[in-house]
Parts: C-alpha cells; sequence; structure tokens
C-alpha cells in the first residue's frame, strides 16, 4: 500500500498551502501520519466512526473522514484548525489520499504482472489479457537490463535507477531476487543497442558512487513483442554470469557479446573435464606457478608477439623463449604456434568456467 513517506510529504504540502492540520490514523485509532508533532485520538472513538454508515462526522471538534480503498475503509483522516475550512480541505485530502492508493495499487499489479512475466509464469492468453486490462503495449519494442547490486534487497538501488526512469510510463523497475534490479525498458522509435550501452553505463555510474564492490550491468536482446520478454530476460541473466566468469573487469556486458565464453558456459561439467585430462592429463592450469600464469597472459595480450611480451614483462627475449618451451614439455602444447595457443586459451576459459561453478554448487 502506499508508504507512509509518502502519505506524510501528501499532508505536509497540503499543510503548507491551506494551514489545516492533517492526520491519517489506522482502523484502530493509531496515528499513521500527522502534521501535528503531538496529535491525540481516542482509540475508542476512532473505532465506532468506522463502525458507523456515516463517511465523515464531527468528533471532539474535529472532521473524521474515512478513506475508501474501493468500498472497504483503509484509513480514517482527521482535519483540523481554525483557518479556512476544515472540512473543505479534508474532503480534497481525502480524495487525494485515494487517487494515491489506487495509483499504487496499478503500480503493483503492473509490477506483479512483470515479474510474473519474466519468470514465464503466465500463460500465453494470461499475457495479453492481463497486458490489456493494466493499459501495456504488447507490440513495442523491449530489452531486459539486469542490474547487480552488492547488498542484498538494496531499495536505495532500486529507487536511483527508479530515478533514471521518470516520465517513463511504459518502464517497469522490479527485483526477481535479493541482489539485483530488473529494468523492462521500451524503446523509442531510433533507439538501439549503442543507446542501451550508453543507458547501462549511465546506470553503472549512478550507482557506483555508493557501492564498495564494482557494479555489473548486463543486457538481453531486443524483443518486439510482450510475450518474449522473458526470453530477453534470461539473455540477460547468462550474460550476467558469463561476464562475471568471462570478463571480471567489465562493468557492462551485453548478451549479444559473449564470445567463446557463451559457448563454455553451457557445457556440461563432466565434459568440461574429460577435455581437460584430454589436453592436460594431470597438469591443469590452475596448477601452474605465478610466473608461469603472467607469462601466458601477457604473451595472449600481445597476441603471440615474443619481441613485445619479453619487453612488456622486462625479461630477455631468450628467457622467455625458455619459459615457452618449458611450458611445451610439460603440457605438450607450443603456444607459439596458432593451434595450439587456442587450446590452450580455451582450456584456461574452461578451468576458470569449471572453478566458478564449483563456488556455486560447494
Amino acid at each position: 500500500m502506499v508508504s507512509s513517506q509518502v502519505l506524510q510529504k501528501t499532508l505536509d504540502e497540503l499543510k503548507n498551502i491551506t494551514k489545516v492540520d492533517l492526520s491519517i490514523l489506522n482502523l484502530d485509532g493509531t496515528i499513521l501520519v500527522s502534521t501535528l508533532v503531538d496529535e491525540q485520538v481516542d482509540h475508542a472513538t476512532v473505532r465506532q466512526f468506522v463502525e458507523s454508515p456515516a463517511d465523515s462526522q464531527i468528533l471532539q471538534e474535529r472532521y473524521f473522514f474515512k478513506v475508501f480503498d474501493d468500498t472497504n475503509v483503509e484509513y480514517v483522516l482527521v482535519s483540523s484548525g481554525n483557518m479556512n475550512d476544515p472540512y473543505l480541505i479534508g474532503r480534497v485530502a481525502v480524495s487525494q489520499i485515494q487517487n494515491l492508493i489506487i495509483a499504487y495499487k496499478e503500480r503493483l499489479d503492473k509490477n506483479n504482472f512483470i515479474q510474473n512475466l519474466l519468470l514465464d509464469n503466465l500463460l500465453l492468453v494470461d499475457i495479453y489479457n492481463r497486458a490489456k486490462k493494466l493499459r501495456i503495449e504488447t507490440n513495442s519494442r523491449r530489452i531486459v537490463f539486469m542490474v547487480e547490486t552488492a547488498a542484498e534487497k538494496d531499495t536505495g538501488a532500486m529507487e536511483k535507477v527508479r530515478s533514471l526512469f521518470t516520465g517513463r510510463p511504459q518502464d517497469f523497475i522490479t527485483a526477481i531476487d535479493e541482489h539485483s534490479v530488473i529494468v523492462v525498458k521500451e524503446l523509442r522509435d531510433g533507439e538501439d543497442y549503442g543507446e542501451m550501452n550508453r543507458l547501462a553505463r549511465l546506470i553503472a555510474d549512478t550507482l557506483q558512487p555508493e557501492q564498495q564492490e564494482m557494479i555489473r550491468i548486463s543486457y538481453g536482446n531486443v524483443v518486439d513483442e510482450i510475450k518474449n520478454v522473458s526470453r530477453s530476460y534470461k539473455e540477460a541473466q547468462m550474460a550476467l554470469e558469463v561476464g562475471k566468469i568471462f570478463h571480471p573487469d567489465k562493468s557492462v556486458i551485453p548478451y549479444s557479446n559473449l564470445g567463446i565464453g557463451r559457448l563454455i558456459y553451457q557445457l556440461p561439467i563432466p565434459l568440461c573435464k574429460m577435455f581437460m585430462r584430454e589436453v592436460f592429463g594431470e597438469q591443469l592450469p590452475d596448477t601452474f606457478d605465478e610466473e608461469t600464469l603472467m607469462t601466458i597472459n601477457k604473451f595472449f595480450e600481445n597476441n603471440l608477439n615474443v619481441s613485445e611480451t619479453s619487453r612488456q614483462l622486462y625479461v630477455h627475449r631468450n628467457t622467455l623463449v625458455y619459459r615457452l618451451e618449458k611450458l611445451e614439455k610439460s603440457t605438450g602444447l607450443d603456444i607459439r604456434v596458432f593451434d595450439d595457443a587456442l587450446t590452450f586459451k580455451i582450456a584456461m576459459m574452461v578451468v576458470r568456467y569449471m572453478e566458478y561453478m564449483q563456488k556455486q554448487n560447494p
């Protein structure tokens, strides 16, 4: 329902304009929010008013109003003051709060619909029927972003992301789990993947100052129908996981740019182990010493260029050649040769994938 902060802000704004004090009570007489610091209300009087057939009543020189949610009484509003017309202002406040209740219920219904849509919990006929009822366009181009947050249930991150999409009623911000914020964005004419990448970086820049760990944002492909939104969500999920494994230094990971990591991520672990045994036997890449791993990584970074690698490692060319030949003797792979280098590179990525999966499923 409507948060206390929103209700308090609404009453404060009305008080500033009208100079009439207002309070909102629960049905048992407990004060929920008020413009008066020391507001006192008799609980029994409030309960009697709630049970009465009257929509409004003067009690203890104050005006009491029922605030309805459909046909059910949700709150009791109290209006008091010597200036202006507390009865008229009370009526205005009731109307304002009832409109807030309707708006929040609609947002809650839409949020529930989007969550079930992402999780594939709806039948095809239900998707279109509920979308029509909630006035959600079914044939718009949409894309799903996944924002990983460091803290569980980070409401601050959710609100910051939401603030970037104000004025876009067809964009939806929700959460499926405790560690991520999901954005279902409707694309305007002319918006493309380049614009989506810039938007992802804007989200990262907005959230990063308050996060100790690096913010990671992934996004799926654009879909043309609302029934396919869950596909874009699953793509964003995969992109986030693949990015954490194979691109740990990247904050923005699009599904369309995962490279060979996409293939390795979908391999079953038994097949990975078989491949590793075929290539290395018992001498796996994760058993190499730090110097060897640094040499290998730098050699790959420099596109198998011996001279440039030796220069960046501050070692003599012959020293680098010796290290590479030593690696060849232990693994049977000469990474100065393209085919062997490709096999070794893939094997190192497979090891990284296996280590990540082991951590996820100890």
